[in-house]
């Protein structure tokens, strides 16, 4: 396994004109949902941010000989319904198009959810007569995604990933398993050292078949790190390739989880600190985070009457928006259902939040006020009784 000295920088920044004006759109808008998009949308890219871990493993797998021929590319954060679902082979009824699940601007339009939905806007016209000229083509994207999701210790709304896709002629390479574990197992080494264990489980994903996953062993434990596949001939139709004379893999992974396994990091939101004592500790693949200090939790509990319908992750995203990191965790403490006393359709449910700051203790007060807050928020939004 060779090793690139730098990583390459990106070549390719494509751009989608529809873009510039769903964000006007968005900006001129005061909704909650609105201002909850703005506020995600102006979080950094750790992918490019020096010193960060996510940066770092990157960096990483960049420097993989095998990807010194790939382009390097960049896509919007905002893309359609078409790009990110469709074209990728993802059922209708998939849980990840439901808007509890996914940020929609417009219908229509979206904050990506994995960068996957590079395939579209790399293989242009362009691209694909190269593709039959050369015989080949690779490129990798990595970048912020976006989901809704439960709060705690390893869940953020904002993550990332890192996205590979090779396509090659049928004459000059089939694709099997063999490849794709090659390439992870390489990716997978390039991270956790040479001598790391693994083993290989099969997979599924909607958009490559057949797919597999590379698991680790790590501190005695077996952690399910890398996923890849073969690219689904459904999907090169879609995107205008012959399935009979081409074929390709394609891999995808979260960056945190990697971190976290190797750097040692407990809270997901330690990413995102800007505290020094913090962000000096990141230097290479081998740093370890240590606590700059343990600083108390504190939590509230709300109880509140609310139609059965509402959502869990649609309830998470007021606490994320009022609390920002300062919310370590949120769990639900009970729920349940009096006909009588609340009605048909409405349920009580009681949820603690846990407060605590990786950078300095929390005082009483803006806690309350927070609380307060998000008090408010469920009242507005939920048309909640808080009892």
């Amino acid at each position: 396994m060779k090793v690139n000295t730098l990583p390459q920088k990106i070549i390719l920044t494509i751009y989608d004109p529809e873009v510039s004006q769903l964000i006007e759109r968005l900006k001129a808008r005061d909704d909650f949902k609105a201002l909850r998009l703005q506020q995600l949308l102006a979080l950094p890219d750790l992918t490019r941010t020096e010193h960060s871990p996510i940066e770092i493993l990157v960096d990483a797998v960049l420097r993989l000989s095998r990807f010194e021929d790939f382009d390097v590319i960049e896509v919007p954060e905002i893309v359609s319904v078409k790009n990110n679902f469709d074209l990728l082979n993802a059922p209708m009824d998939h849980v990840s198009r439901k808007e509890t699940d996914t940020y929609y601007l417009e219908p229509g339009w979206l904050l990506r959810t994995q960068t996957t939905v590079m395939w579209p806007f790399y293989l242009t016209e362009e691209k694909k007569k190269q593709l039959e000229e050369k015989g080949e083509v690779g490129a990798l994207c990595y970048g912020k995604v976006y989901r809704k999701d439960e709060i705690d210790r390893s869940h953020y709304p904002v993550f990332h990933q890192i996205d590979g896709l090779y396509i090659t002629k049928k004459s000059k390479k089939i694709i099997g398993i063999p490849e794709l574990t090659e390439v992870l197992v390489d990716i997978a080494k390039q991270i956790y050292g040479p001598n790391v264990e693994y083993h290989i489980l099969k997979d599924s994903f909607p958009f490559t078949d057949p797919s597999i996953e590379v698991g680790i062993k790590w501190n005695d434990e077996w952690l399910e790190i890398l996923g890849a596949g073969v690219v689904h001939t459904q999907v090169l139709k879609n995107l205008g390739i012959d399935p009979e004379e081409y074929n390709g893999w394609a891999f995808g992974f979260g960056l945190e989880r990697l971190a976290m396994i190797k750097m040692e990091i407990p809270d997901i939101r330690i990413f995102w600190s800007k505290d020094p004592r913090i962000t000096s500790q990141f230097k290479d693949l081998n740093s370890k985070f240590k606590e700059v200090s343990k600083y108390p939790m504190t939590y509230r509990d709300i109880s509140f009457v609310v139609g059965k319908d509402m959502n869990m992750n649609n309830y998470y995203e007021i606490i994320r928006s009022c609390a920002g990191d300062l919310v370590e965790k949120v769990e639900l403490l009970d729920k349940y259902e009096n006909t009588e006393k609340f009605g048909e359709d409405k349920i009580s449910y009681t949820f603690r939040t846990v407060y605590r700051s990786h950078e300095r203790t929390l005082t009483n007060d803006e806690v309350n006020a927070i609380h307060a807050q998000i008090q408010k928020r469920t009242e507005e939004e939920f048309k909640a009784v808080v009892r």
